[in-house]
């Protein structure tokens, strides 16, 4: 299935593919493209299968969103994942290596432990409708530190409005609740290409023992939103690597 792209930046410029987390979307990566990459790269980032406004149809396998992701973007390219974006990279550079040039992994859940998966996926199981996208944000546990207007401005772009003034967040439950169980799964090793690894570790999502298997690491402070606790250091660090 072809994913649902959004996309900044020159078509003739290197392409620079970044995988949102669960529960989010594309658009997660618009100020980032904006304000710093696409005069860099062209910069292209899919609604992944269950999300946004890509199919929601099943199944939501590891081996599904692959598949997807290596039918919407056939050629090779620099690719970024963020979260569950992150463990997709690792998947796609281990069953499709041609098409991953270099890898970056922000904050990436390469392995959730399965008492943790288990836990997010049950309250994942209630219907994500919030009084107002404000409350949605203020009711993350996992972005210490973050620029709250960013965050609300994110946001914003991924919810539907009810008829009763609420907001419902653009993302399918059943798919969420899957994608946890698949976390909780061993995951491949390293790329073999070059890895940017840049985490948070006052969140514990990256363990040490992931960290040790990288080479190029970069540490941030705040949780696991680093695009809105860390927002300057991520592009930065993201630019000179891909240089």
């Amino acid at each position: 299935m072809r994913l649902h792209v959004h996309e900044w930046g020159d078509a003739q410029s290197p392409a620079l593919v970044c995988l949102h987390g669960v529960t989010a979307h594309g658009e997660r990566f618009r100020q980032l493209a904006e304000e710093r990459w696409a005069s860099r790269f062209r910069v292209l980032a899919p609604d992944l299968r269950g999300h946004g406004r890509s199919s929601w149809e099943p199944p939501w396998s590891f081996a599904q969103h692959v598949a997807d992701l290596a039918e919407t973007f056939p050629e090779p390219a620099f690719w970024l994942g963020h979260s569950f974006g992150g463990r997709l990279v690792l998947e796609l550079a281990a069953r499709h290596p041609h098409l991953v040039q270099r890898a970056v992994l922000l904050d990436p859940a390469i392995h959730v432990l399965p008492h943790v998966a288990a836990t997010v996926a049950d309250l994942e199981r209630a219907e994500p409708v919030y009084d107002s996208v404000a409350a949605y944000v203020d009711s993350r546990t996992d972005a210490g530190g973050m620029d709250r207007a960013r965050a609300i401005a994110d946001m914003e772009l991924h919810v539907d409005a009810l008829p009763d003034g609420r907001v419902r967040r653009r993302s399918s439950q059943s798919a969420v609740v899957s994608i946890y169980g698949e976390l909780a799964s061993e995951p491949p090793p390293p790329p073999a290409v070059p890895t940017l690894l840049l985490y948070a570790p006052a969140y514990g999502l990256v363990r040490d023992e992931h960290v040790a298997q990288y080479e190029h690491v970069v540490e941030v402070d705040g949780m696991h939103m680093v695009m809105w606790a860390a927002f300057d250091e991520v592009a930065e660090a993201v630019e000179r690597f891909l240089a």
